[in-house]
């Protein structure tokens, strides 16, 4: 097959990828939307979504509403093409996340659940998992995969968990996990899951650093539809950087880490939302925890952003309720910024609900999305 040929092939599955996409994203669209939009001409988009009928990915959904001419057909996604699961595992809860294809979250649930690295844990997680799909009307048929969030390195070449000190795990591979499971499996850290939400279907989201503020801190660096993994699967552990030489002992047996002072224990032992709303009340005790946590928080933030020059997501739990107590991060920020800038670069995840698990199910989404 010639160069040419190849390269019209790459141009319409392209152009297939990207109707599909649209379509996903739009709800509800015609040929002319998908003509204008795409800047493809309306034969081009009339066959595109006659081959995506045929295959059972789009439906006709009656006509759209009369521009004054003829009313074109209303397309939409096929309700049985799938839709994907998310599974967050944390030290003490998972996380449970049904997705559709245009990534809107048909439901969640966060269930008290201590981890432990016998068979008994995943049996138990896949049997409320089983549950969880169950009360959402879904069968096994409709699942296209799961996408399972782990605090930790998760070594993609290895397939392999390959360190979680948090869990207590390391070398645990990704079939002893996925053999219990019913569905394709897809492993992320949580960060990069958390990251993965905040990206992947935002058209505003070129490249941006996402920190993880929850029981331990994480991070990911995203840039344009990918994230960066790094040569040993560690890019973006923003949570054991050194912010204190020979500061408080870390979780991980290092001193002065990150987490050590801006995991969301350093805040309270209860809920951060109660803590925010106690620290919005005036309280003293808040108030004194806060300005010691935004301080150190804000070291961090300047220097990831001195290093990598984007915009910088606060994310988990702390990211997810500060509100309006951002501007005392970007305040500080601003005052250790070398180049005078605002702080505006630093910002609020726009998904405050079970984002790694959000992310871990758009994973799956993506890449079914990839194979149109």
């Amino acid at each position: 097959m010639d160069k040419k040929k190849i390269t019209n092939m790459e141009v319409k599955r392209k152009n297939r990828n990207d109707v599909f996409r649209y379509i996903c994203r739009k709800g509800m669209v015609s040929n002319p939307d998908i003509s204008y939009e795409l800047k493809l001409s309306l034969p081009t988009a009339t066959q595109i979504t006659k081959e995506l009928i045929e295959r059972g990915l789009v439906e006709e959904k009656g006509e759209m509403e009369s521009t004054g001419g003829r009313k074109a057909k209303a397309l939409a996604v096929s309700g049985s093409v799938g839709k994907a699961a998310g599974v967050d595992i944390t030290k003490n809860h998972i996380s449970l996340v049904l997705t559709e294809l245009s990534g809107r979250i048909l439901k969640y649930e966060r269930i008290f659940l201590p981890y432990s690295t016998g068979d008994d844990y995943y049996l138990e997680v896949c049997r409320k998992l089983e549950c969880f799909l169950e009360d959402c009307g879904c069968g096994r048929e409709s699942i296209l995969g799961i996408g399972i969030s782990f605090p930790g390195i998760i070594d993609l070449d290895q397939e392999l968990i390959a360190d979680s000190h948090v869990l207590g795990v390391s070398a645990l591979p990704f079939s002893a996990v996925s053999r219990f499971f019913p569905y394709p499996c897809h492993f992320l850290n949580d960060a990069n899951a958390g990251a993965y939400a905040e990206g992947i279907q935002s058209e505003e989201m070129g490249r941006f650093f996402y920190l993880s503020l929850s029981n331990t801190v994480g991070g990911a660096v995203y840039s344009n539809g990918k994230l960066e993994q790094g040569r040993n699967f560690r890019c973006g552990e923003a949570g054991h950087m050194t912010v204190v030489p020979d500061g408080k002992v870390c979780y991980c047996g290092k001193y002065g880490c990150l987490d050590a002072y801006c995991s969301v224990k350093c805040l309270t032992d209860g809920r951060v939302e109660d803590f925010f709303d106690r620290l919005k009340h005036g309280e003293q005790e808040a108030a004194g925890l806060w300005k010691q946590y935004s301080s150190y928080l804000a070291i961090a933030v300047n220097n990831i952003h001195m290093l990598l020059d984007c915009d910088v997501v606060l994310g988990g739990y702390v990211g997810s309720s500060m509100g309006d107590f951002i501007r005392d991060i970007q305040n500080k920020v601003s005052e250790r910024n070398t180049f005078a800038e605002d702080g505006f670069f630093i910002r609020i995840c726009r998904h405050k609900t079970e984002a790694a698990a959000l992310g871990a199910s758009l994973k799956v989404i993506e890449l079914f999305m990839e194979q149109v």
